[in-house]
């Protein structure tokens, strides 16, 4: 019961912080994109936030299961008590959280203000320097396809009264230097994230099907984190592990694979309930190979 209850506490911990810290950095990114990109629809600060939220959940859920399965693996935890603590605190902080996300989007549009960006006579430019193409655009970022002036050196301002198109000038001057694998893994979360939200619209138990299996995989790879004597290298391990579960979701939950997967199956079974029997059935044949290990080694011990 004493393990139970460490177990317990560092998993909330953990999941708050780990949320609460990925939720800031998330929407301090979507702010970077909002700027470079600068849509004609103006973003609130409430949906920037909701989406930031449901991305930081799915980081949150795969960096709680795999922080609480070192240390129970560590600590040397029973298997059974550490799989069912850990699948039951994700499934209750998830369902809690995304049902408080879906609660806010209730909130009238207009009791959350937008995101400004400067204001009127914005100018746009691709560097500091001078000598460069800008775009001033005359009504600010709250009209960026309003009446703006050129301002091309060498030659006299141009002054348009709508853009007439999309302009390539990027407002701020931000870089695009991030490393393709962080990149892809923030897409994937997206998409995981995507598909939470998705499931938890079409219903509670369209949800639960989707979270449980995904949960359940997830803590079957528990042996794994436990193959090296190095704490590091079984953190490492998990990693590598959790980003190909995360791979995995993405790829068979894309169209072109649902689409591949129902015409195979020819609708004997619906994909949505194809992919997470697919992961109840994996997660069911590691938690055995798991639990006769464990029963092997016991009896090791004792001999």
């Amino acid at each position: 019961m004493r393990n139970f209850a460490k177990l317990t506490l560092l998993f909330s911990v953990n999941f708050l912080l780990i949320f609460l810290a990925a939720t800031g950095l998330r929407f301090l990114a979507l702010q970077v994109d909002w700027a470079k990109n600068l849509p004609p629809k103006p973003e609130t600060a409430l949906i920037m936030v909701i989406t930031a939220a449901y991305w930081a959940l799915s980081f949150t859920l795969f960096s709680s299961v795999l922080f609480s399965l070192c240390y129970a693996g560590r600590r040397k935890y029973s298997y059974i008590m550490t799989v069912v603590s850990v699948m039951f605190l994700s499934l209750l902080f998830c369902l809690g959280i995304s049902t408080a996300l879906e609660n806010w989007k209730s909130v009238p549009p207009a009791q959350s203000g937008g995101i400004k960006l400067g204001n009127k006579g914005l100018i746009l430019s691709n560097s500091f320097n001078r000598n460069e193409t800008a775009v001033v655009l005359l009504n600010g970022a709250s009209d960026p396809l309003g009446p703006r002036v050129s301002a091309i050196p060498g030659q006299p301002l141009i002054f348009f009264e709508t853009a007439g198109g999309r302009f390539d000038l990027p407002p701020v001057l931000f870089g695009n230097d991030t490393p393709w694998f962080l990149r892809s893994l923030s897409i994937d979360l997206r998409l995981n994230a995507e598909m939470f939200q998705k499931n938890f619209n079409e219903g509670l138990i369209s949800w639960l099907i989707f979270a449980f299996s995904l949960i359940f995989l997830l803590c079957s790879f528990g042996y794994v984190i436990k193959m090296s004597v190095w704490p590091l290298a079984n953190l490492f391990i998990g990693v590598l592990v959790f980003r190909g579960i995360l791979l995995l979701g993405t790829f068979l939950n894309s169209p072109e694979m649902q689409d591949v997967i129902d015409s195979f199956l020819k609708g004997s079974i619906p994909v949505s309930l194809a992919i997470p029997c697919a992961f109840i059935a994996l997660g069911l044949l590691l938690h055995l190979y798991s639990g006769l290990t464990v029963i092997v080694k016991g009896r090791n011990n004792n001999d």
